[in-house]
């Protein structure tokens, strides 16, 4: 089993920045990649970015140029830097880890056997 937990999320205006963090713990020598999804009020969850344990990174069209996914293999932590935030960036920010990983057209992406809890992203205007 993996355990997830994120942090970092807040209430930030527009233009402001946030980083969020999930630490992972548990038997994570089975995990090949990373990666960040977010949930609006009413709308379907939506895959963010993702990094792999070789560090390639992927990031969804939205947030390519404002979004940086990195890790830290030492502390087990991936973090999403969120830069130039706009209040469509609002939504509770889900951490998960996969096993597999593979291509879907130019993005890369990962199976999500695991999920955090989330943490409240809100970015006023």
């Amino acid at each position: 089993q993996v355990q997830l937990v994120e942090s970092g999320g807040g209430l930030v205006q527009a233009g402001g920045s946030l980083r969020l963090s999930c630490a992972a713990s548990g038997i994570i020598s089975s995990i090949n990649a990373m990666g960040w999804y977010r949930q609006a009020p009413g709308k379907q969850r939506e895959w963010v970015a993702t990094i792999t344990s070789g560090g390639s990174r992927s990031y969804v069209d939205s947030v390519k140029g404002r979004f940086t996914i990195s890790r830290d293999n030492a502390k087990s932590t991936v973090y999403l830097q969120m830069n130039s935030l706009k209040p469509e960036d609002t939504a509770v920010y889900y951490c998960t880890a996969g096993r597999r990983v593979y291509q879907e057209a130019s993005y890369i992406r990962s199976s999500n056997d695991y999920w955090g809890r989330g943490t409240q992203v809100t970015v006023s205007s």
